[in-house]
């Protein structure tokens, strides 16, 4: 057994000077591609200037993920004049002239990334925690097992035999507690005898994070047949969590034990200057330290093929989930069942036959690839991304609450609200920041594409910024960030970010063509006006300007400041600008087919969405 102490891998190198940085490597080998960036200083300041991609290499033939490195890394080097990769194939550093960069940086969810199974005692409780302190990690949680998950002892160690997971992190109780629910856990674990996913070379990592005074019972009962870690509780008391010391454990041995025995892994550890971390995870750390450094509320989404990514950051507090089963082609098929045809048809502004329409649903899941050829199949991929992302945001409001089995006062309107369990920490009406990558978003044709899916799935409430990952490169920032936080923040702020503008959407239900809020702006941008029930405006203001809005909703609707309260606030511009979203909060579509696209191509010409159409 392992005690928390001081681990090489639990942080970064300490660099004597990080300023004294002028070249950073760094790469993101990912499941098919493994891409990688140049950052350099340039007067003084931290630019990402040339970006190359290769197949990523983990499996046969080649079996060696640092070839995929390698030729990434090389076609980099010859679109930047730099010899970055010796004739021995091995990364150049420090940086001379025009050859080699002072650090090399990783991040990686090849092989399916880091699956992980979580034990705790009460499902609500401390497997809740201990799924969070996972899924901060960047893990992918296969399955949670509980005390009082109603399954039947036998039932729950056949379930851990078959999931062969990466790692198990097993907590339980509050320190001082009681001790016999979690030592019943580890009971489970035992006879279970859980199999690392790449085979029998090494022992299942197993990471105790649950009552300290258990710890000794734990080990005694798992014996010898796992490799056991203890680190503090996730839930030392009912009123706190300590999800860091697990978290930074779990990143441990992704690297000792996972990414250890991955072909090719070994060496890929020795070359990077900074412990590599799951792709997520480091995606969640750069929204943390974004939100962290600005005083902000923010949320960030990674919509991909199989799987949509949520992060939050409010008041703080980090939050994460994988909605896995919610993605753009591999899933795309559960999208359709999960929210339904008619949600999905929403969205679309043109009459359809639904039988052509689950043909292509079924196309896109089989060839995964394909992407949309005319303007009516972009315009349902759309739609289907409004309801994924959604779905997806849904289950991000269920898992982000405050902790259960925490007492508090109550007042009078709370007893009324009839609001039972734990509440959201994820409130639209503080969010300050909306960050959109994955394909479908990144990539869509035109920056408005891109906001009003994010708009429509979302709906932000008040003023909240809206901006895109240009080409998906929060990973790389998020390791970097662990060894220059400045290099990482300027890069994110002048080239991963497009800014797409602010969206200004009062909340309250809507009578279209009524008043809902009257509107004045001052500095770069002079106008005024009355934003009506139903209506969706659009006012050019530049990236790189602001202007000073008063906003006075009408009775009844709330900007941020209350209902009826005007509120005064500095607007960010962007490539689309800013948007006036008159359609209210919550969002309420016509039922009948035929006003509903009359409706949506109404907010689409609003918005110069698609051109022509």
């Amino acid at each position: 057994m392992t005690f928390n102490h001081p681990s090489p891998l639990s942080s970064a190198k300490q660099l004597a000077d990080p300023d004294a940085l002028q070249v950073i490597l760094a790469t993101d080998c990912g499941s098919t591609t493994t891409k990688a960036i140049l950052i350099e200083k340039i007067d003084g300041v931290y630019r990402q200037t040339f970006r190359g991609e290769a197949p990523t290499t983990v499996e046969e033939p080649t079996a060696d993920v640092t070839m995929g490195v390698i030729n990434a890394a090389t076609e980099v080097g010859e679109l930047a004049g730099r010899r970055l990769i010796d004739d021995n194939g091995q990364i150049i550093r420090p940086a001379r002239g025009n050859e080699g960069c002072d650090i090399y940086i990783s991040t990686s969810s090849a092989g399916g990334g880091l699956q992980m199974l979580v034990a705790g005692v009460v499902r609500e409780m401390t497997a809740a925690s201990a799924e969070r302190a996972a899924l901060g990690a960047g893990a992918i949680v296969m399955e949670t097992l509980a005390s009082n998950d109603k399954r039947k002892p036998f039932e729950q160690i056949q379930r851990i035999r078959e999931l062969r997971p990466d790692m198990i992190l097993l907590a339980g109780g509050t320190d001082g507690g009681t001790k016999s629910h979690v030592v019943q856990l580890a009971e489970l674990i035992a006879p279970a005898k859980p199999q690392p996913r790449f085979g029998g070379q090494y022992k299942m990592p197993v990471i105790y994070a649950g009552n300290n005074e258990a710890a000794a019972l734990v080990e005694e009962v798992l014996g010898d047949s796992v490799e056991l870690s203890v680190v503090p509780n996730v839930r030392p008391v009912l009123e706190r969590e300590n999800l860091g010391p697990a978290r930074d454990r779990v990143h441990d041995l992704f690297l000792e034990h996972v990414m250890a025995h991955a072909p090719g892994y070994d060496k890929l550890i020795a070359w990077a200057d900074a412990p590599i971390m799951p792709t997520p995870g480091a995606v969640g750390d750069i929204l943390k330290t974004i939100a962290d450094v600005q005083g902000i509320n923010a949320v960030g989404v990674d919509i991909g093929g199989a799987t949509t990514d949520m992060f939050s950051v409010f008041g703080g507090v980090f939050n994460r989930t994988v909605s896995a089963n919610l993605g753009m082609s591999y899933s795309i098929s559960n999208v359709l069942s999960e929210a339904t045809l008619p949600m999905i048809l929403r969205w679309v502004p043109y009459d359809c036959d639904e039988g052509e329409l689950r043909n292509r649903v079924k196309n896109k899941m089989i060839r995964p690839t394909t992407i949309p050829q005319t303007l009516d199949a972009l315009m349902f991929e759309q739609a289907v991304a409004r309801e994924a992302l959604r779905l997806s945001y849904l289950q991000h409001k269920q898992f982000a609450t405050t902790l259960v089995g925490v007492q508090r006062q109550r007042s009078i309107g709370d007893a009324f609200m009839q609001q039972s369990g734990p509440r959201s920490i994820v409130d639209n009406m503080a969010l300050d920041l909306l960050v959109a990558s994955g394909g479908v978003l990144s990539h869509a044709p035109r920056m408005e594409q891109t906001a009003m899916m994010l708009i429509d799935a979302f709906e932000p409430e008040g003023i909240t910024r809206l901006a895109k990952d240009s080409i998906f490169m929060m990973p790389h920032l998020g390791v970097l960030a662990s060894v220059h936080p400045r290099a990482a923040m300027e890069v994110f702020e002048r080239d991963c970010l497009i800014v797409l503008g602010t969206c200004i959407a009062p909340a309250g239900r809507v009578t279209p063509g009524q008043p809902n809020c009257r509107y004045t702006f001052q500095g770069s941008l002079q106008d005024s006006g009355v934003l009506l029930g139903g209506d969706l405006l659009r006012i050019r203001l530049d990236v790189g300007k602001t202007a000073e809005a008063l906003l006075e909703p009408a009775r009844g609707f709330d900007v941020g400041a209350g209902p009826g309260v005007a509120r005064t606030a500095t607007i960010h511009g962007g490539t689309v600008g800013i948007i006036l979203d008159g359609r209210g909060r919550p969002l309420e579509l016509p039922t009948n087919r035929l006003s509903c696209r009359a409706l949506v191509s109404k907010w689409n010409r609003a918005l110069s969405m698609y051109p022509g159409h």
